[in-house]
């Protein structure tokens, strides 16, 4: 299938030029985000917010989802003073809120948990009053990996859906069920954490399969929830099957909220870590 062209609500511009300090800052301390490697649209937008999306622990997947652009290879050696070179990073410029994330790591014993874990309490250390968010993966479900970046108490602890159950081949390696099980662990706590979910919309699903998924993800304790539109990368991932209207988006965050989602972010350009400041306003 080719790749459709994208309508008028979905052109919006990328203008890197506009931040040729802080890619000069990131270059020079050797780290990656997420803003930068995915050429994303929203960089003009977060940056300027004093937010920005670190992705830890390299940038090559273990896993063959085909919906990501994320290099998928032999990962390179965890870095050990990357957690301290993320907290400078942060602190140099002057960031509020971050989000860090990561590549799925499933030739770690732990998946990453402890590296996760590790810049959480560096980033706390340099600048106490940063809000954290990290997105991470399933780590194959377990506990154990799970406790460890619990333990380091970000305000925020993601895992992403991603799709409706019937779609699942598009995330090859992961099961619907062992991720909502991740959520529903995260969630047993004192509530000082929020978990939080985002899904991608055009991949074929239909309006009952969004809103059973929503349904799982409130079973599991989850209130916090971002959709957006799935972007096909080139014509090897998987193929783009619509483009949904804005007024779609506006009506399934209204649905979730009338569900009992407390903070909901949808429209074509939101991202699991869009303005993610935003959810514990």
């Amino acid at each position: 299938m080719n790749i459709q062209p994208k309508p008028a609500w979905l052109r919006k511009p990328i203008v890197l030029s506009q931040h040729d300090d802080l890619n000069a800052l990131i270059g020079d301390l050797h780290l990656n985000t997420i803003c930068k490697e995915g050429l994303c649209p929203n960089i003009s937008e977060c940056y300027r917010h004093k937010q920005a999306t670190f992705l830890i622990l390299g940038t090559n997947c273990t896993r063959q989802c085909r919906f990501c652009n994320v290099t998928k290879a032999k990962p390179l050696p965890v870095e050990d003073n990357e957690p301290a070179r993320v907290a400078e990073a942060i602190a140099r410029m002057g960031l509020r809120f971050v989000v860090i994330t990561s590549p799925t790591r499933d030739d770690l014993p732990d998946g990453g948990a402890a590296h996760f874990a590790k810049t959480v309490t560096a980033i706390r250390d340099k600048t106490p009053n940063v809000g954290i968010e990290i997105l991470i993966p399933d780590f194959m479900g377990r506990h154990e990996s799970l406790d460890i970046v619990k333990k380091s108490h970000p305000l925020i602890i993601s895992h992403n859906l991603e799709t409706v159950s019937r779609l699942y081949e598009v995330r090859k390696g992961a099961d619907y069920k062992r991720s909502l099980n991740v959520l529903a662990y995260l969630a047993d706590n004192d509530g000082s954490i929020k978990t939080k979910s985002g899904i991608m919309l055009g991949l074929g699903e239909t309006k009952d399969e969004v809103v059973a998924l929503m349904h799982d993800l409130l079973t599991v304790g989850c209130r916090l929830l971002s959709i957006g539109q799935y972007l096909q990368p080139s014509k090897a991932h998987y193929p783009l099957q619509e483009y949904i209207r804005p007024e779609v988006f506006d009506e399934y965050k209204q649905i979730a909220l009338d569900m009992g989602f407390t903070a909901v972010e949808s429209a074509p350009y939101v991202r699991s870590s869009y303005m993610a400041e935003r959810y514990l306003k």
